[in-house]
């Protein structure tokens, strides 16, 4: 290959050596400042395929960047809505899961001392030997549940024993944390289960 070095032919492009393919030039790069060192793929290139690779090396446009700003906000405002509402869903179901897991606490908590905690001893009989109202000599070492979880909302769970929807009640006051309502508000309880 042959570039030329001499300043009257900076800038020219040359096509008159043998064997070149019709679409490929020497091309030779007008410089002002010291160039790089060349290589063989900087100088031969084909005119397409020197506008894709300028293509490739520049940027996204403003135009672009807000196209896609504009579709990611309708995506975004088709879908919230359907999610928003599936939280309190979630967390209704959550309650219910957490007063499954204390109703099964409660009954093994039964067959060891034959009976159910007291009111007064709580859920918290569940966790450590309860020490007051009527012996737990059957209470087994290590308790019967890890923790007490709280309400989805942050609220703990209501005991009653005797209970008056059931034989004992376990149940949350629902996000409004007060007795009774409809909705997100509604008392979930262990006699849904």
């Amino acid at each position: 290959m042959f570039i030329s070095s001499r300043s009257s032919d900076v800038g020219r492009v040359s096509t008159r050596h043998v064997g070149l393919k019709p679409d490929l030039q020497f091309i030779d790069f007008v410089a002002t400042a010291p160039a790089k060192k060349l290589s063989r793929f900087d100088v031969l290139v084909s005119p397409g395929r020197r506008s894709a690779m300028q293509m490739m090396q520049r940027g996204f446009t403003l135009i672009e960047i807000m196209v896609v700003v504009v579709i990611m906000g309708i995506l975004a405002a088709l879908v919230a809505p359907k999610l928003m509402g599936r939280t309190d869903d979630a967390r209704m179901i959550a309650a219910r899961q957490d007063i499954a897991t204390i109703m099964q606490g409660l009954k093994l908590y039964r067959l060891d001392n034959q009976r159910y905690p007291i009111t007064e001893q709580g859920l918290q009989a569940l966790i450590i030997k309860p020490v007051t109202g009527p012996d737990a000599n059957g209470w087994k070492t290590g308790g019967y549940l890890d923790k007490m979880p709280k309400d989805p909302w942050g609220n703990p769970y209501q005991y009653l024993s005797p209970g008056i929807k059931g034989e004992i009640d376990v149940f949350s006051l629902g996000a409004d944390g007060q007795p009774g309502g409809d909705g997100n508000d509604a008392d979930i309880g262990s006699w849904e289960l």
